[in-house]
C-alpha cells in the first residue's frame, strides 16, 4: 500500500544490491513509477547492461550520463582552485562528486515531471546530507524517499532476502569486507575491516596505486601547466580536464603516490575511519602550491589559507550550493587570476615532491632575494623596521618588571 503520494521518483541508481533493491521497494511501498540515474564519473563500473537491468527491475526509463568532463571541470577544478582540504589530509573525493549528481537528478526530475528522488545512502552517514541539501537548494518543494530511514531491511542478508523474493537480479560477486566509492579524483574505502582504526588496510584493497615498496626503484618527473589557476597540460600536452587527472592517476597510481589513512569528523556527529587514493589528485594539490607560491601575493595567500578550511567545511557538509560557497568561490577565483606557470614534481615510492616552479607572473625577484650583494634593498632599514615590530614586546617587558 502507497504510504503517500507520490507520482514519479528519480532514483540515483548504481545497479548494485542496494538501489536494485530500493527501485523494487519504492514500486512496492509507494506505488509510484522510477526513472533511474547512473552517472559515469570515472568510476571505472561496468555501465553496459545497466538500462536492461533498471527496466528488469520495473523501471519505466534509465538515464545514464558521462558526466566526467562536468565532474572535472565544474566541480573538482573549482575546489582545487580553492585550495580545499578536509581537517589536513582528505581532498573530498566523495564529498565533490554528491552535489553534481544531486543537480542532475533535480534536472531529471523537472524534465521527467517527477514530483520525488530517492537515493541509498544510509542514515548514519554524510552522503544523505550532501544529496539532500543540493535538492533542496535547487529545487525547494522537492520530496525526498530515504529507503535506509524507513525500511526495516537493516542487513546485507535482509536486503538478499527481499531482492530473492522479488526476484531482483543483483550481483553475485562475494561481498567486499568494506564500503567503497569510486570517480576520476580518488576511490574511497570505509566499514568492515577498516572500522578498528588499529587495522592496518590490506595489499588487495588498494586499486588506484601499487604500493610504495613495489613502485619503481628510478624516479619519474612530471611538468603540470597551470592557467589561472586551473591545470591545463601535463608534460608540455593540452589535455581536458578529465583527461588530464586521468593522466595524473596513471602517473601517481604506478609510482604510489596518494594514499592516505584518516579518521575523520563526519557532519551527523560521529568520526568515521576512512582509507583513500587519490594519485593525481595529490600530484594536482602541490603542484598548485608550487605555482601559488611564486605567483600568489603574501597577504592573499594568508587570507585565502584561512579561508580553506572553511571552505573545506562547506563542501564535506554539502553546502556546494550555498551562498556562503559561492561567496567564497568568489574570492578563491579572484586570487587565481595571476596563478599560471609550470610545476616540476618527482614521484618516487610513495613521494611526491616539488623540484621546480616557473611562472611568466612570477613574483620571486632573484635580485631582491640574493644574499649576495645587491642593490635594490638597504639592509639596514632593517633596524627600524625591528625595532617598531619590538615596541609592544619591549612595553609588555617593562611592565612586568
Amino acid at each position: 500500500m502507497a504510504k503517500k503520494k507520490v507520482k514519479r521518483v528519480v532514483l540515483a541508481y548504481s545497479g548494485g544490491l542496494d538501489t536494485s533493491v530500493i527501485l523494487k521497494w519504492l514500486i512496492e511501498e509507494y506505488g509510484c513509477e522510477v526513472v533511474c540515474f547512473a552517472a559515469d564519473l570515472g568510476q571505472g563500473e561496468e555501465l553496459s547492461g545497466l538500462d536492461e537491468k533498471a527496466r528488469k527491475t520495473g523501471a519505466s526509463k534509465i538515464y545514464i550520463e558521462d558526466v566526467r568532463e562536468e565532474f572535472v571541470k565544474d566541480f573538482v577544478f573549482p575546489m582545487f582552485r580553492a585550495g580545499a582540504v578536509y581537517e589536513g589530509h582528505y581532498l573530498l573525493g566523495t564529498s565533490i562528486a554528491r552535489p553534481l549528481i544531486g543537480k542532475r537528478m533535480v534536472e531529471i526530475a523537472d524534465a521527467e515531471g517527477a514530483d520525488a528522488i530517492s537515493h541509498g545512502a544510509t542514515g548514519k552517514g554524510n552522503d544523505q546530507v550532501r544529496f539532500e541539501l543540493t535538492a533542496y537548494a535547487l529545487k525547494p518543494d522537492i520530496k525526498i524517499i530515504a529507503p535506509w530511514r524507513e525500511w526495516s531491511l537493516n542487513s546485507r542478508e535482509s536486503l538478499l532476502a527481499y531482492a530473492k523474493k522479488h526476484k531482483i537480479p543483483v550481483p553475485v560477486s562475494k561481498a567486499k569486507p568494506y564500503s567503497s566509492d569510486r570517480n576520476l579524483l580518488h576511490i574511497s574505502f570505509e566499514g568492515g575491516i577498516l572500522e578498528d582504526p588499529w587495522n592496518e588496510p590490506t595489499e588487495d584493497m588498494f586499486q588506484l596505486s601499487v604500493s610504495p615498496e613495489q613502485a619503481p626503484d628510478k624516479p619519474e618527473y612530471v611538468e603540470v601547466d597551470f592557467k589561472a589557476g586551473n591545470p591545463v597540460a601535463v608534460n608540455g600536452k593540452k589535455l581536458s580536464p578529465a583527461k588530464l587527472l586521468g593522466k595524473l592517476n596513471e602517473l601517481g597510481g604506478r609510482n604510489g603516490v596518494g594514499r592516505v589513512d584518516i579518521v575523520e569528523n563526519r557532519f551527523v556527529g560521529m568520526k568515521s575511519r576512512g582509507v583513500y587514493e587519490t594519485p593525481g589528485g595529490t600530484i594536482l594539490r602541490l603542484a598548485h602550491q608550487a605555482v601559488e607560491s611564486l605567483t600568489l601575493d603574501r597577504e592573499v595567500m594568508h587570507l585565502r589559507d584561512s579561508l580553506v578550511p572553511k571552505y573545506a567545511q562547506l563542501v564535506y557538509n554539502g553546502f556546494w550550493f550555498a551562498p556562503e560557497r559561492e561567496a567564497l568561490q568568489t574570492f578563491m577565483d579572484e586570487a587565481q587570476k595571476n596563478v599560471t606557470g609550470t610545476a616540476r614534481l618527482k614521484l618516487y615510492k610513495g613521494t611526491c615532491a616539488v623540484v621546480g616552479r616557473k611562472s611568466p607572473k612570477s613574483l620571486y625577484d632573484p635580485d631582491v632575494a640574493t644574499f649576495e650583494a645587491d642593490t635594490v634593498y638597504n639592509q639596514a632599514d632593517a633596524t627600524g623596521f625591528i625595532k617598531l615590530n619590538a615596541l609592544r614586546l619591549r612595553t609588555r617587558k617593562k611592565l612586568q618588571g
